[in-house]
């Protein structure tokens, strides 16, 4: 009864507090003051973006390369995130680094997974007072971009290419503005000599990959101790929705130059928070992504330790097909590596130990993406979408596919 009236009185004063909590204004302007812009290095947008002590960023990578900027970073203090004088509401901000400076940046302004209700003539305002806001930035006049889902295009917008002062691109989901469901708003701003596949999709004229299959094998590293891994894997943070199959698909697709983001993959799949516990779930999650994307899925497996197996699918129902033992399954994760492709693995966690032994949740359902192997030592290498710390880890084969439900490839068919 005691420890009942404490949690009571803990979480009312919990809740007074962040009651009382003023938003931290943030505007995000400084990182679109182009040309002046992409001069920016890390330290001074970590300089620039700290408030006294508190940083209203978290870096996303160790080699500080990637950060974002949240309205949620701290649990009882919201930061206001805005851009063009506080006109514009953003959601987040995912900032790149290359080369030492600033490359490119990516504004969530709207997005149904973080603000459930915005009136058709709100979503209107934010796309047009970005767009206005962009061509006087840029001096340049914009380029009308349709929606057309049959070539794997499925947002519309303007971009805007500029020599002297960047590119930026302005889209939201197919007939936000003609009536339909108001999905998402994002802005991307990058510098003229942008680095990356990211950066590349944002002049990429149709859809799919902005990259050539051929060229993957080209990331591949291949270390002295036996490491061989696809080296330049895109990082991002999954955050508390869940989202641990639209989150490696974003890593995979932005690895390929296709440009989506979690929002948008999450509003295409109808994903949430329970599907990371299913793995019969993620395949049909994933399934729904492919042909939009002009990607094919390849199931390796699904099941379980002793019942992993390949399917048949037929109709959009699975079924159990011939067995998948270690063996192949190891050929597997070395034949796609070898390609330049990454593996996306739902596996049971807790089960078996990772090195280094850095996990954001104890136990149950997850996919991550495997990114590399090492013979020497019998194991996979992989990484897992929780940001900076992340980025690089192992597991012995053996234990990878005694705790597999899953094994896919998404692979670019557009090239």
């Amino acid at each position: 009864m005691l420890q009942n009236i404490c949690a009571t009185i803990c979480a009312f004063i919990a809740l007074s507090a962040s009651a009382h909590a003023e938003a931290i204004p943030c505007p995000l302007d400084s990182l679109l003051e182009a040309p002046a812009n992409w001069q920016m290095t890390p330290e001074e947008f970590a300089k620039k973006f700290t408030n006294g002590e508190n940083a209203l960023f978290v870096w996303l990578t160790k080699d500080h390369t990637r950060a974002k900027i949240g309205r949620r970073l701290y649990g009882n203090t919201t930061i206001d995130l805005s851009l063009f004088g506080g006109e514009v509401p953003v959601q987040e901000a995912i900032v790149d680094f290359a080369g030492g400076k600033l490359n490119l940046i990516s504004f969530s302004i709207y997005n149904r997974g973080d603000v459930k209700n915005i009136t058709e003539e709100d979503f209107a305002a934010r796309f047009m007072a970005s767009g206005k806001a962009m061509a006087k930035i840029l001096s340049v006049k914009p380029r009308r971009k349709d929606a057309d889902p049959q070539s794997g295009l499925l947002t519309a917008g303007y971009s805007w290419y500029s020599r002297e002062n960047g590119i930026a691109l302005l889209e939201h989901n197919e007939k936000a503005m003609e009536g339909g469901d108001r999905e998402f708003l994002r802005l991307r701003a990058a510098r003229p000599d942008a680095e990356g596949s990211l950066a590349a999709s944002m002049t990429h004229r149709r859809g799919g990959a902005a990259v050539r299959l051929r060229d993957l094998p080209d990331n591949l590293v291949k270390s002295d101790n036996g490491d061989v891994f696809i080296g330049n894997m895109p990082m991002v943070d999954q955050g508390d929705k869940g989202y641990c199959v639209v989150a490696s698909t974003q890593r995979a697709f932005e690895y390929y130059g296709i440009g989506a983001d979690m929002h948008q993959i999450a509003q295409i799949t109808e994903s949430d928070a329970t599907t990371g516990t299913n793995p019969i779930l993620m395949a049909k999650e994933l399934d729904r992504i492919d042909y939009r994307f002009k990607t094919r899925l390849d199931i390796i497996g699904l099941g379980g330790p002793g019942k992993f197996t390949e399917v048949d699918k037929k109709k959009g129902e699975y079924y159990v097909g011939k067995a998948v033992d270690e063996r192949k399954f190891s050929k597997k994760i070395h034949s796609y590596v070898d390609d330049g492709l990454p593996l996306m693995w739902a596996l049971l966690l807790g089960r078996f130990p990772e090195t280094p032994q850095v996990n954001m949740q104890n136990g149950g359902g997850h996919m991550r993406l495997i990114i590399g192997y090492n013979d020497q030592t019998d194991e996979i290498i992989f990484t897992d979408s929780w940001g900076a710390g992340h980025e690089f880890k192992k597991m012995k084969m053996s234990h990878a596919y005694q705790a597999s439900l899953g094994l896919f490839v998404l692979k670019p068919t557009v090239h």
